[in-house]
């Protein structure tokens, strides 16, 4: 008689994530253009996608402070005009900045004579195939022309088109994205309670198929908000090394978070041409930025006055009269002349 020995199956080795996987952000339809084509025959398309540079205006908070200031000292050093409003004048300046566009409309009164400047909105603005006649676009099957020269167009120049303009900052967009993307990263490394992740190795043969459930059921409720909870887990028989909790990473350490942040900012302010100490950017511990006074008074003459004088040209050259203009951008208590008490 032959004894039949009993061979046992071994049980199967299980894994499985403790985190769903999430898509990380992606831009790359903002350069899917740059080349002005032609919509129907008749209307050029913006060389760079308007949605984007819409989007990204959101997305790096350096990006936006820096054209929000930039706007903001265009509209409070210009004079108001009868003809060209501070509000209007504003509007023009900002979108200048994000677009590399900014369209003012010159309605006509019934004797033929200009009347005050409206604002056409730059991301549904279109140029026409004849370069002379412009449209407003907020859908592909809705079109408001505007009379043939009535639109004064505002445009940051291009070197490989001449249809539109393309702001200045594109090359800062990828650091941009970055910052973004660093700033999620720590946002799901603070919510998510596996935190970097990490792989829990349990080769221990007592617990059985219902404990390895109830162990896997722990450990996903441990995730999200008030996931800093402590975990029991009680084998009678077990052995000493038969649970083992292995980090994938440690990202306090490797993600190198803090340089990202940095060096991304520092690319953005390049790119844009502002100091940081003007849009209130804290310098790191042990260093100092300088003397802001010095710094506001060389980004007003390198930055500021190339922009007045670009706006005001434009608007001015097209207006035929004087209706932009600009005083210079001084700081209240330092460049005025201070008033001396009598003696």
């Amino acid at each position: 008689m032959t004894n039949m020995a009993t061979v046992e199956e071994p049980q199967a080795v299980e894994a499985f994530t403790f985190g769903e996987p999430e898509a990380v952000l992606d831009r790359r339809e903002i350069f899917d253009y740059f080349e002005s084509n032609l919509i129907d025959g008749q209307w050029y398309e913006m060389p760079v996608s308007v949605d984007g540079l819409t989007r990204m205006l959101r997305a790096g908070v350096h990006h936006a402070s820096a054209i929000d200031l930039k706007a903001k000292i265009l509209a409070s050093t210009f004079r108001p005009h009868l003809r060209l409003s501070r509000s209007t004048l504003l509007k023009v300046a900002k979108e200048y900045l994000v677009f590399g566009n900014a369209y003012l409309e010159e309605p006509r009164n019934r004797l033929g004579a200009g009347m005050e400047f409206k604002h056409s909105l730059a991301k549904y603005t279109r140029r026409h195939a004849d370069l002379e006649t412009f449209g407003f676009m907020p859908r592909y099957s809705e079109v408001h022309t505007f009379r043939k020269g009535s639109i004064c167009h505002i445009m940051e120049p291009d070197v490989d088109q001449e249809v539109y303009g393309v702001p200045q900052y594109l090359a800062s967009l990828q650091a941009s994205l970055l910052n973004e993307s660093a700033t999620l990263f720590r946002r799901r490394y603070y919510t998510n309670g596996s935190h970097a992740g990490f792989i829990l190795y349990l080769t221990d043969p007592t617990p059985n198929q219902k404990d390895v459930d109830g162990l896997r059921a722990a450990l996903k409720s441990s995730k999200g908000i008030g996931n800093f909870r402590n975990l029991f887990f009680h084998s009678p028989k077990g052995e000493k090394d038969g649970i083992k909790l292995i980090p994938i990473g440690e990202a306090t350490a490797k993600d190198e978070f803090l340089n990202i942040k940095n060096v991304s900012r520092d690319d953005q302010l390049a790119a844009h041409r502002v100091p940081p100490e003007l849009i209130a950017v804290v310098p790191s511990s042990g260093t100092a930025f300088g003397n802001v006074v010095n710094a506001a008074r060389v980004f007003a003459r390198n930055e500021i006055q190339p922009l007045q004088t670009h706006l005001a040209s434009t608007i001015n050259d097209f207006a035929g009269e004087e209706v932009c203009r600009f005083d210079t951008y001084r700081l209240p208590g330092v460049d005025e002349p201070q008033t001396q008490p009598l003696k």
